[in-house]
């Protein structure tokens, strides 16, 4: 007895005595640790915290205590063996690569590892990782690790806790199921960010401790599985960012301990569940950037723990409920973007003491705000988001409001002028307003400068403004005031705006000459946008330094003189439009070393002389759109200009994306971070099939040559042969001579050829009849002879295409071809089903297809007219499952615009951020004539419309995924 009381006396003096006296650690992991930091450099990019430190700068082998590397930063070690089991060098600016030869992986006593926010430098995962067996922890997360994720993770049977995210990583084999059928004990797994591409597997559910579970951005895709709701001590459920489809899983209520559940930027369709209501101890839920419908489940008032409550970009209807105010702890709430309507009570947010931030733009809702609402005292707002909610005024509370960060007012009703108190309000906090889209004639008695220190985003694009340019703060990235009627010159103290971004002073009519301090902006600027305006002079020599400026649009003005050479420093320039100016220079062949430069408008000013580019300094790598109309360029046609064209990446894709910049401004928070975004997309103005059309979008498959109203001379070479992926060539109004070269029937791409006002000679090509595509043709006021080819696309060619050509004859000519041998005319390749009333009218519309849709779909519906077994009936019933589902873009027929529709017969949409999602379009039956009556978004008109096809991959329904 005595002698176990001794020993039970030693091992609490030995407990007693380690927590005052650290272990020392074993040598030989002391020496791996050393090796293991040697392996790097310290480089303070490679972490982003702003509290990260070089942890393992202290591991020396210094006399003293530093000997022990149990007291190094960042290690830990087993108090009373030495071993090193805990390892964390989490934001230590590590910089360099791991691979399996690593000393880390003979410290395999370890059982905690974090090795987070470093830079690994794009290298694997391990292998050798599963020497570490006895790992409970390991977080590798947002350390620029690459590749597959090896098997061996999976033999770590004792982790807790797996965070693997913010990566480059991919999970295919081993897959998701087989990565988490032996780590039966994880409490926290967090592979966001890594590809996984599948669906959720069954086994997840048997991971029966999971507390946090978080797969953001994986590529997961089909249903959400409901087994999910079994897991019973889940906290915390973050699926967002992904691929899902279906409903949102009524057993998921089930999870009753839950305080998180973001499941928002998906393809989730249905109502709300009402079990969701169940989820008493929910503090954020995220069901934002999905198709959901109904109406806001009145269950939902149960949650009232909940301080975060997005629901915004949905489908969701009816009037937004009262009751919400029971929602006593809600900080962020976000409605947007959805089918509210009605009249709201802006008091009825009021009530919400704790609400600081609250969003209910684009809707279909009128914002009713009580005048006595600026006589009270209400909570500080942070951010307000009021875009169409009918306001006819500022609303007057604004003025008590001091520590805004942002506001949104943009398309509403209000006129006049901007109030006197406006400018006084929130002007240490402001860093977003938006006031555009409004009636706004005069900004009032505002200050030179506005008075927001710390604005970042100001808008003011198409209102009525009237007077000088008002300057933002010299912190502003983003200034629009696009659209206006300002008048006056630049002014200098603009050029304080160093690290400006995005400045459009477009549409207004602004003079005098650019201020020389023009390159005060620095490198930060990418978009310089002062098209239609009255500026005059010369542009400045300002970027010798070179610049980030990716989109230069300075036509429509009066600018005169040379171009400046400092553009060719601009190695990141995708497009510059000097168009409808007085530039008098010789080609600006100097621009061909700029990689990125894709569009180049020289339209309509006094450029001279012949082009010649030396091609081995000067290549126009990039170049898919040049027009040099209405100039006097002389000499031969400018095809080397294309010498390294690349078709290939001009080919026919169903998903459209277009020349456009974007940019964003993320505003952090503790509760959800809210982000600004604009695209740019660049628009111009060209002939296309002899029609001037404003684009208001470019593709980026559109390639385009108009070299029209020129003096080029000469023949046409055979080589022009060589542009394939060309869609519109036009070198019309010039002295050209000779005959058309046969080898334009490789252009397969071409939507439009015009020829007309030269000397051109001899017999128009039969290869010309390869041309599937070509919707405009003219050779007209030339010197052709012979018979006009028949058939095909010839057949819908208007005699004017063909006038002022004496010796042509054929249809659709009056004149017979009397000495000619009429060729037999070409069918198209087609289905023997040739009585379906679709199939005429579909041939047509594809034929019009990608940037010429507009005759293509024009066409189609005058053939459909004039068959009578083709007449149609509009069936809402039939259309109506497409509007249902999906925020949809497609192309007028009347306007040539790519932009916003909405049935007939429903009211207007308002072109904002939506997930539309092509699935959906399987709700149109297949047999159906599918033909709606559809709303122009810009041009208001109603029209006849092809919604889609199945027959073609060519569709006209274009979706923004």
């Amino acid at each position: 007895m005595a002698s176990f009381l001794y020993h039970l006396k030693s091992l609490y003096l030995l407990s007693f005595l380690s927590t005052f006296v650290q272990p020392l650690c074993h040598v030989h992991e002391r020496s791996y640790l050393l090796q293991f930091k040697e392996s790097f450099v310290m480089n303070m990019s490679a972490s982003s915290d702003p509290w990260a430190y070089s942890k393992v700068s202290s591991w020396t082998l210094q006399e003293g205590n530093n000997s022990n590397c149990c007291s190094w930063a960042g290690v830990e070690c087993d108090e009373f063996t030495g071993h090193v089991i805990g390892l964390d060098l989490n934001s230590s600016y590590l910089h360099g690569s791991i691979n399996s030869t690593s000393s880390l992986f003979h410290l395999v006593y370890l059982q905690r590892l974090n090795l987070a926010d470093n830079h690994f430098n794009y290298s694997q995962i391990p292998s050798t990782i599963s020497n570490l067996s006895k790992l409970t922890y390991l977080d590798l997360s947002f350390s620029k690790f690459t590749s597959q994720i090896p098997l061996e993770v999976s033999q770590l049977s004792k982790l807790s806790t797996l965070n693997l995210s913010r990566n480059k990583l991919e999970l295919n084999k081993p897959n998701l199921r087989s990565l988490v059928e032996n780590l039966t004990r994880l409490e926290k797994l967090d592979l966001s960010g890594v590809s996984i591409i599948s669906t959720v597997p069954n086994n997840l559910a048997n991971l029966s401790a999971l507390k946090s579970l978080s797969l953001r951005n994986c590529g997961l895709q089909g249903f959400i599985p409901s087994s999910l709701g079994n897991l019973k001590y889940l906290n915390f459920l973050r699926l967002s960012k992904n691929n899902f489809e279906g409903h949102i899983p009524s057993s998921l209520g089930n999870l009753i301990q839950l305080s998180t559940l973001a499941l928002n930027s998906n393809n989730l369709t249905g109502p709300i569940p009402f079990e969701l209501a169940n989820l008493t101890q929910l503090t954020q839920l995220c069901l934002y950037y999905n198709i959901i419908e109904g109406q806001i489940p009145f269950g939902l008032v149960n949650l009232t723990k909940l301080t975060l409550l997005n629901l915004a970009g949905n489908n969701l209807s009816g009037q937004i409920p009262s009751s919400i105010n029971q929602l006593k702890n809600l900080e962020f709430l976000d409605l947007s973007m959805n089918y509210f309507s009605g009249t709201v009570e802006f008091d009825m947010f009021v009530k919400l003491k704790r609400l600081t931030r609250l969003h209910l733009s684009y809707n279909q809702v009128s914002l009713l705000i009580s005048e006595t609402s600026a006589n009270r005292t209400l909570q500080k707002f942070h951010q307000l988001g009021f875009s169409l909610c009918n306001l006819n005024k500022f609303p007057d509370f604004l003025a008590n409001q001091d520590e805004l960060e942002w506001l949104d007012l943009n398309e509403n009703n209000i006129h006049g002028q901007v109030p006197e108190w406006f400018w006084k309000m929130s002007k240490e906090s402001l860093r977003v307003l938006s006031l555009s889209y409004n009636f706004l004639t005069s900004l009032g008695q505002h200050p030179i400068l506005v008075p927001w220190t710390h604005l970042v985003i100001l808008d003011l694009r198409s209102n009525k403004l009237q007077g000088s340019l008002p300057i933002p703060s010299f912190s502003t990235l983003e200034y629009h005031v696009s659209n206006n009627s300002l008048t006056g010159k630049i002014p200098e103290l603009l050029c304080n705006m160093s690290s400006l971004q995005h400045l459009d002073l477009s549409e207004n009519n602004l003079n005098g000459s650019l201020p020389q301090c023009l390159h005060n902006f620095g490198d930060s600027l990418f978009i310089l946008d002062l098209r239609r305006n009255k500026f005059e002079g010369s542009i400045p020599q300002t970027w010798t330094k070179g610049s980030k400026l990716t989109v230069i649009n300075f036509s429509q003005n009066k600018f005169q003189g040379w171009l400046p050479r400092s553009l060719g420093k601009c190695i990141m320039l995708k497009v510059l439009d000097l168009s409808n100016n007085q530039f008098n220079d010789t080609f600006p062949f100097w621009l061909g070393k700029l990689p990125n430069l894709k569009i180049l408008i020289l339209r309509s000013n006094k450029f001279y002389g012949s082009i010649r580019i030396l091609k081995a300094k000067y290549e126009f790598s990039s170049l898919q759109i040049v027009d040099l109309s209405y100039n006097n360029f002389t000499g031969r046609l400018p095809l080397i200009l294309f010498q390294n064209w690349n078709s290939s990446k001009f080919d026919r894709v169903d998903h459209l994306t277009y020349i456009q910049v974007e940019s964003s401004f993320i505003m952090e928070n503790s509760l959800q971070s809210y982000i600004w975004i604009i695209k740019y997309n660049y628009s111009m103005t060209m002939t296309n099939k002899g029609v001037n059309i404003l684009c208001g979008k470019v593709q980026e498959i559109f390639t385009a040559l108009d070299c029209s109203s020129n003096r080029f001379a000469g023949e046409i070479s055979e080589s022009i042969g060589n542009l394939k992926g060309l869609r519109l060539l036009d070198i019309s109004n010039n002295i050209l001579t000779g005959h058309i070269p046969p080898s334009l029937g490789n252009l397969a791409e071409l939507e439009s050829l015009d020829l007309s006002q030269n000397k051109l000679s001899g017999e128009i090509p039969q290869q010309l009849m390869q041309l599937t595509f070509l919707e405009y043709f003219n050779v007209s006021h030339n010197h052709l002879m012979g018979p006009i080819p028949e058939g095909k696309q010839f057949d819908t060619f208007q005699s004017r295409s063909f006038e002022g050509n004496s010796k042509l004859c054929g249809r659709p000519l009056t004149k017979k071809c009397k000495n000619y041998e009429a060729l037999p005319p070409s069918t198209f390749e087609e289905s023997q089903d040739s009585g379906s009333p679709f199939q005429i009218g579909w041939k047509i519309v594809v034929i019009g297809y990608g940037f010429g849709l507009v005759v293509g779909a024009a066409i189609g519906h005058i053939v459909t007219a004039r068959n009578r077994s083709m007449s149609w009936t509009p069936n809402t019933e039939l259309i109506s499952p497409f509007f249902q589902y999906c925020r949809h873009q497609l192309i007028c027929a009347a306007c040539f615009n790519f932009c916003s529709f909405s049935h007939v017969l429903r009211a207007p949409t308002v072109d904002v951020g939506y997930v539309p999602n092509a699935k959906y379009l399987a709700h149109i039956p297949h047999q159906t004539q599918k033909t709606a009556p559809i709303r122009c978004g810009i041009c208001a008109k109603i029209i006849p419309f092809v919604s889609v096809l199945y027959r073609c991959k060519f569709v006209t329904v274009r979706i923004d995924v």
